[in-house]
């Protein structure tokens, strides 16, 4: 047994459908899903913008990872405000904000510096209304029916990213890209509205935050630093943001190279798509499978092998196979993302209670920053041992990350301090 599994409390099994029956769960899920799909095709649509107008294909690869970098700067100078704002009025208003960005992109002649400079100002707001967003999930959803609302987050996240991307496509084809961005802004500015209209106007006390002032005098920035110190500097919740960092940067630089393998072996034109595809589709089996039909203790203990499941099947790299056994070991890979379930109780226990906001905006920020560093340092280590090794290495470093878990001590019963 994991020392992770040790700190489950109770083996109710939660149901999918239970969890919809929250009526503000479900309204956050599905706007979430909204949002999620027009900043893919945000994304999208503006990447394209810039190659057609500078023709660089730096810029345009620019513009597509510009809005993920600023969010750890923003998370560690502005997540306070996730935990001392009303969530309302800081949801909508983040959707708001996004829709304004995607406006003015579509509408505004703008240099493309100033473009990229809307992008990541946006991106610097994000962690804070998503992180408020998280903290009232974790508030109204409690024990497993938690653990199987983020699965249905994970899964429904990876499908709504799909899907933008493919929507951005079409709708680049038929409409332009101009036409496309507002569009994108449409889809934001309602969730905007379902969320000021639908979310109801919490008090103090529902909300669960900290009004005001009261995590520290100094203003939000100083407020914010105070507040990740703090959580990076508590052994329990560092390690356990680490163990849901470290492996999906691993595997994000081993899928930065897919394009690269696919190139050097000569796979047929197209074949590339299909091998990217796999790893998404791992990932929504591996959350359904595991989120519903095991118990809380199963999950917890499974944290270790699945996160091997992760790192094994890209060490199969090594061996250069062809395109149908990487496939299957994509896939394989994907399904491995499921360990992320077993985490989520044992993080949840170890926060403050006045600082989970700011928490779950920095546990996703970090991780979206280190899955942009992944690609890059990967890549340069592929220019050195050739593509199947970087890939096999991503793999031999989640399987070092499991190991380390292992070395974990049993924790002290679950209290909420940091």
């Amino acid at each position: 047994m994991t020392p992770i599994a040790e700190s489950a409390q109770g083996d109710h099994r939660a149901t999918y459908r239970e969890v919809l029956a929250e009526p503000r769960f479900r309204l956050l899920f599905t706007t979430r899903t909204v949002a999620i799909t027009a900043g893919a095709l945000r994304i999208t649509t503006f990447s394209v913008l810039v190659f057609a107008a500078t023709g660089s294909a730096l810029l345009s690869a620019l513009a597509f990872g510009i809005g993920f970098l600023p969010h750890l700067f923003g998370s560690l100078l502005l997540g306070s405000l996730a935990d001392r704002l009303p969530p309302r009025s800081l949801i909508a208003g983040g959707y708001a904000l996004e829709c304004t960005a995607a406006l003015l992109l579509a509408l505004v002649r703008m240099p493309i510096a100033v473009s990229l400079g809307v992008v990541a100002l946006v991106a610097l707001a994000t962690p804070v209304f998503s992180g408020a967003s998280s903290r009232l999930v974790a508030q109204w959803l409690e024990g497993d029916a938690y653990v199987l609302g983020r699965s249905l987050n994970n899964i429904a996240g990876s499908g709504a990213q799909l899907f933008g991307l493919a929507l951005g496509g079409a709708a680049v084809a038929v409409l332009g890209p101009h036409r496309a961005l507002a569009v994108s802004a449409a889809l934001y500015l309602g969730c905007a509205l379902a969320i000021r209209i639908r979310l109801p106007r919490l008090r103090p006390e529902e909300s669960g935050g900290t009004p005001g002032s009261a995590r520290g005098d100094g203003g939000a920035v100083r407020a914010s630093l105070h507040g990740a110190g703090l959580l990076l500097r508590g052994h329990t919740v560092r390690r356990l943001m680490l163990a849901q960092w470290l492996p999906p940067a691993f595997v994000a630089g081993a899928e930065g190279l897919i394009v690269a393998y696919a190139g050097e072996r000569h796979f047929a034109p197209g074949r590339y798509a299909v091998l990217m595809g796999c790893l998404p589709v791992g990932m929504l089996v591996g959350d359904l499978l595991v989120g519903r039909l095991l118990p809380p203790p199963a999950r917890e203990r499974l944290v270790i092998p699945l996160i091997v499941l992760m790192g094994l099947p890209l060490v199969g790299f090594a061996a250069e196979p062809g395109v149908g056994v990487s496939s299957c070991l994509l896939l394989l890979c994907g399904f491995g993302f499921a360990y992320g379930l077993g985490l989520q109780r044992p993080f949840l226990d170890a926060l403050p209670e006045d600082g989970q906001g700011q928490a779950f905006g920095l546990l996703g920020s970090g991780s979206m920053t280190l899955q942009g560093i992944g690609p890059a340092c990967f890549g340069s280590v592929a220019a050195g041992i050739g593509t199947g090794g970087a890939l096999a290495l991503a793999g031999v470093a989640a399987v070092l990350t499991a190991g380390w878990i292992l070395t974990w001590h049993p924790p002290a019963p679950a209290r909420r301090t940091i």
